[in-house]
């Protein structure tokens, strides 16, 4: 599967906000928005005039670098989020955050949600009693994530776990830091996942 490999300050800074796409430098004076908050390149200080069809895909871009997806999957999750009852915008959020490498980063097993991605797929952890090494799996209510016996001395692991009082808790999970192990206590809203984003513009841009 095609991916981003290239700098993700560059990323943020082409946002304008903070995506948190580097754990822990993201909290600090390190951080690219800090030292140069504005967009990358030659024009980069310029102020250009942006067009309704711009605001949208600026939304629609900040929301998959947020979750690290390339354009394909990314439409695939909002084509499932159209088909479903209810506010697409919402459950386009909902489904985002029910991605396993998500829910690794919100409990505190990961710094982001790319390490995240990369722990998951080197099988690390532990889902309702059984290995799981897809990033993209989508948890449901009542699950349990645990982080393997031997996974629990790692660096990053243990790293990201003192510092996830930084970042909060959301209402959703529930984190055992003694025994390495959360749990879904319930599928999180728009509100759970407080994110800088408008979902509603990245509707609109994909019903044009």
């Amino acid at each position: 599967m095609a991916r981003y490999i290239g700098s993700v300050c560059r990323l943020c800074r082409r946002e304008g906000i903070k995506l948190f796409l580097k754990g822990q430098r993201c909290f600090t004076e390190k951080c690219a928005i800090e030292r140069r908050g504005y967009a990358p390149g030659q024009h980069g200080q310029g102020r250009p005039r942006l067009s309704e069809y711009n605001l949208q895909l600026r939304e629609k871009q900040k929301l998959k670098r947020i979750y690290g997806l390339m354009e394909q999957q990314f439409r695939g999750y909002f084509w499932r989020a159209a088909k479903k009852k209810g506010v697409t915008g919402e459950y386009l959020l909902q489904l985002l955050e029910r991605r396993l490498d998500n829910v690794v980063y919100r409990l505190g097993f990961a710094s982001s949600r790319k390490e995240g991605r990369q722990l998951t797929t080197h099988g690390h952890f532990i889902l309702n009693g059984r290995a799981v090494n897809i990033p993209s799996h989508l948890v449901k209510e009542g699950d349990v994530i645990e982080v393997k016996e031997k996974s629990r001395g790692l660096v990053p692991i243990q790293g990201a776990l003192a510092a996830v009082d930084t970042r909060g808790l959301p209402g959703w999970l529930e984190l055992d830091k003694t025994h390495f192990h959360g749990k879904v206590r319930a599928l999180p809203t728009k509100e759970d996942a407080a994110l800088p984003v408008n979902e509603q513009m990245v509707v609109e841009l994909y019903s044009r």
